[in-house]
């Protein structure tokens, strides 16, 4: 009997093992079907220094992220999509176009790391990192001009070449070098040039998200989209047990931003009360519209549970 038991013990640390092993080792693949140039964003952090068509990151840590694809060609709209994944895995995503010519994120495949296949030639292999990648260009350029007889520049970095018969010469004029640094925070391309001559930087914001007839206190900037939210939906009603649900739950919500009205949608998920109440105290810090946190009380089925709430939101209240 001890035997058997000590058996079936050694057969369990050999399963947490692999899993502690495989959990460190997980992997994501985007690649464009057409051919088209990208930066991939990974919860705000861009992981690629220059655009690629194919990108792999490796060691993730968290089984969710927030996605943001960036092309290279500004004329094509961004995208965003939440991509959820099992630990352990190599997860590949196809970014194509739809029937309707809008470029969309599609999920492929899924395999167990050690089955996944060897990268093609083409792909970029990156380590997860939550500092972001800098591009730094140099550029001098050069003037030509021409001129005649003797030439006088004073305060000016001049070679002048003049020809002994007194013909036309030349003047060659160089400008300071410019120095160009290319980062991405939060999703977005900020840039710093520096230089003798001008000092200035170009950043492009986001406008904060505006949501109609609505003027209440706002507790994330960027709400998810319909359909990032049903995908979340779908994954979290996969999970047969009730731990799993509230851990998935919070590992979403904590990377994006939800609305008081999904908060109770995706309570509703859950089957005990004390769940329910959980999740709705994590949710708060993660939903943009914190005035219209009273609608996740439809989903308790006791009043204690919506006091319970009532008095951490008043402790909490931002």
């Amino acid at each position: 009997m001890r035997k058997q038991l000590f058996f079936i013990f050694l057969v369990f640390l050999l399963g947490m093992s692999a899993r502690i092993v495989s959990a460190q080792s997980t992997n994501l693949v985007f690649f464009t079907e057409g051919g088209e140039r990208f930066y991939l964003v990974l919860n705000g952090i861009r992981q690629n220094a220059s655009p690629e068509t194919n990108v792999q990151i490796t060691h993730l840590p968290a089984p969710s992220y927030k996605v943001r694809i960036m092309f290279e060609d500004p004329k094509l709209k961004q995208l965003d999509k939440t991509v959820l994944f099992t630990q352990g895995t190599e997860t590949t995503f196809c970014i194509r176009k739809n029937n309707k010519g809008e470029f969309v994120i599609r999920f492929m495949d899924q395999v167990d790391i050690e089955q996944a296949p060897p990268p093609p030639p083409t792909q970029k292999i990156f380590v997860f990192t939550t500092v972001p990648a800098v591009t730094t260009t140099t550029v001098t350029q050069t003037t030509n001009t021409t001129v005649s007889g003797n030439v006088s520049a004073p305060g000016m970095d001049m070679n002048v070449m003049i020809s002994d018969d007194g013909s036309n010469g030349s003047v060659q004029t160089s400008s300071t070098t410019v120095t160009t640094t290319t980062s991405t925070q939060g999703g977005e391309i900020h840039q710093e040039v520096e230089g003798d001559h001008d000092h200035g930087a170009a950043h492009h914001s986001k406008p904060p998200y505006v949501m109609p007839g609505y003027n209440g206190p706002v507790g994330c900037p960027y709400p998810m989209t319909d359909l990032d939210f049903q995908d979340v939906k779908q994954t979290i009603e996969s999970k047969s047990f009730e731990d799993s649900k509230l851990t998935i739950a919070k590992e979403v919500i904590s990377a994006t931003c939800m609305f008081a009205s999904e908060v109770r949608e995706i309570m509703e998920l859950f089957s005990f009360e004390n769940t329910r109440l959980e999740f709705a105290k994590f949710a708060y810090r993660y939903t943009f519209d914190l005035g219209n946190y009273y609608k996740v009380n439809a989903a308790f089925q006791f009043e204690s549970s919506i006091d319970d709430l009532k008095k951490y939101i008043q402790a909490n209240r931002k």
